[in-house]
């Protein structure tokens, strides 16, 4: 098969009805939804989490981080993500959406690995669970690839990322710096329910 036509969003399953694989094509199909819905599903779970976590250290604010009294489960944050990836699943192609989700997972591995090895050169004593091998080698190499990865990414993309930044870093200076429990000069007290 041509590799031009397999510039689709689900190039194996277009390769395998051009090779009449009959069952094996909707095997792989279904296994293409089924991939897509665990993604989906742990994504929404893993941001939920960040999000009630935020809350827990002051970044935003203190309802977000109620738990359900019967399932003991973030519920507000899982309900908040929910709708918002939902409306935007809605009015993106997924082509589109693809890019944002990766623009966004390449740029928070990018802040990682600086932020490890800064925290390395900071922090040289501080109790680790786990250090990170060569980290002179792997960090910066990491933010590089990511960085490399990013820039294939058309400019419509990074325009988006751009402007989420932004309102990010509006709520972060006008909300969450001050509130911060983290923060040296926020001796707020923790009144959130665990």
């Amino acid at each position: 098969m041509p590799y031009k036509q397999l510039n689709a969003p689900d190039p194996i399953a277009v390769a395998a009805d051009k090779a009449g694989m009959g069952w094996m094509s909707s095997l792989i199909k279904m296994g293409a939804i089924a991939g897509l819905s665990s993604v989906i599903l742990v994504m929404l779970l893993g941001q939920s989490r960040v999000l009630w976590c935020m809350s827990h250290d002051g970044l935003l604010p203190q309802f977000v981080n109620r738990i359900h009294p019967r399932f003991q489960t973030p519920y507000i944050t899982t309900i908040v993500t929910g709708v918002v990836v939902a409306f935007f699943a809605a009015i993106l192609p997924i082509r589109e959406a693809g890019s944002l989700v990766s623009i966004g997972t390449l740029l928070a591995f990018t802040i990682v690995s600086v932020g490890v090895l800064v925290l390395r050169i900071r922090e040289p004593n501080l109790k680790r669970p786990f250090k990170a091998p060569v980290i002179w080698f792997t960090a910066p190499m990491g933010a590089i690839s990511a960085l490399t990865l990013m820039a294939g990414l058309p400019g419509k993309v990074w325009w988006r990322l751009l402007i989420w930044l932004a309102i990010g870093l509006v709520i972060y200076f006008l909300y969450s710096h001050h509130r911060s429990h983290l923060h040296p000069g926020n001796h707020v007290k923790n009144t959130s329910n665990q």
